[in-house]
């Protein structure tokens, strides 16, 4: 076993996994909530990028309601940010296990 050529592998794929964290900066999702009501994008590193609300949805009588379809609007665009995250990183490291602590 070559511990240099190892070292080297280890390099270029943390380089690549670098650039690919940047790259999912810039790659963006959206999803809706309460049938359109709520819009919100996040981005490929789970950052919640931008809420849109419909004005029709905000009732100061039911504010419970917005609060949840918010909720859920925020749920669902960090959990489609991330599937595209592990995508990413799948492909770096060829679908070898990270340890625990070590996944994205």
């Amino acid at each position: 076993m070559n511990i240099q050529k190892m070292m080297k592998q280890a390099q270029q794929m943390q380089e690549k996994m670098q650039r690919a964290q940047e790259e999912l900066g810039e790659k963006e999702v959206e999803v809706t909530a309460g049938g359109g009501k709520i819009t919100v994008k996040a981005n490929g590193a789970g950052d919640v990028l931008s809420i849109k609300i419909s004005k029709d949805v905000v009732d100061p009588n039911d504010v419970e309601m917005l609060e949840d379809l918010i909720l859920t609007g925020v749920q669902k665009a960090i959990e489609e940010g991330r599937a595209i995250m592990q995508a990413e990183m799948g492909k770096i490291t060829g679908g070898m296990g990270l340890p625990p602590g070590l996944g994205f």
